[in-house]
């Protein structure tokens, strides 16, 4: 549970944010702050927040630039005048801005894109709530990184890239913020049924067949859901999981288990 808490989601008008949001929220916690950049279904998941029982504010800002994410911590400052949980969620791949497939021929300004927002974008917010989350009484970073920290996929190389620097933030975070009695993890969820996939399944040439194709790698015999992430980062985020720390928890329905898929 998060009784009392104040979280702060990032990325979290849809998918997998908005799914955290939302079970914190039922969880108990006290003020979950909704950022994004898509201010509209930013809005309306704040809303959602509310309806549930927390307070839910609404904050917009693009990760990778600085004085954003200087302002959205400032706001929860003056607001709350702590933050209790952090969670890095925010993350663009390649497949929703290019067609190129591999290391040799995707554009640096790509890269350099995808670099910003998921790696830069993490740290920017962990370099600037380090403060609100010494003056809970355990403040917790939840870093979202990807079973593609560990693995390759087609046409993501850059995605492949930067999840697998979460993995290396997240132990540094943990090291230099321990005197501080703040915490920081990182989960790896495998295929996760989320609008931002659903728009790039649909590029396919056969959507169902890719479906078919990704749920064939499980073990669990589905797509995961949003739902399954917010439950799983709400326990990392919570008391329960207070001795657990500098470390990378996967999600995948065993996904990386195996190398084969189901017939």
């Amino acid at each position: 549970m998060l009784t009392d808490k104040v979280c702060l989601v990032t990325g979290a008008a849809s998918g997998m944010g908005r799914a955290t949001a939302l079970e914190m929220s039922r969880q108990g916690a006290r003020a979950v702050v909704v950022s994004d950049v898509n201010d509209d279904a930013g809005r309306a998941v704040a809303q959602e927040v509310t309806d549930l029982g927390a307070e839910g504010v609404y904050v917009h800002c693009d990760v990778s630039r600085s004085n954003e994410v200087r302002a959205l911590m400032a706001a929860v400052d003056e607001r709350y005048g702590v933050l209790d949980v952090l969670h890095n969620n925010a993350g663009i791949v390649d497949a929703q801005l290019t067609t190129a497939r591999t290391v040799y021929d995707i554009d640096e300004e790509l890269w350099d894109r995808i670099f910003d927002v998921n790696v830069k974008g993490s740290w920017l917010c962990i370099k600037h709530a380090t403060t609100l989350l010494t003056k809970s009484a355990g403040g917790v970073i939840v870093n979202c990184a990807s079973i593609s920290s560990f693995v390759h996929f087609d046409a993501e190389s850059a995605y492949v890239a930067s999840k697998s620097a979460i993995l290396g933030l997240t132990r540094s975070a943990a090291v230099d913020l321990a005197p501080f009695g703040v915490r920081c993890v990182a989960y790896a969820p495998g295929t996760i049924d989320t609008p931002m996939n659903d728009r790039i399944w649909k590029q396919a040439p056969d959507e169902a067949a890719m479906r078919r194709a990704l749920t064939a790698t499980h073990l669990v015999p589905r797509l995961g859901r949003p739902e399954d992430i917010a439950k799983f980062v709400c326990f990392l985020a919570s008391d329960d999981a207070a001795f657990i720390t500098g470390s990378v928890h996967i999600i995948d329905g065993g996904a990386l288990a195996w190398r084969g898929t189901a017939a």
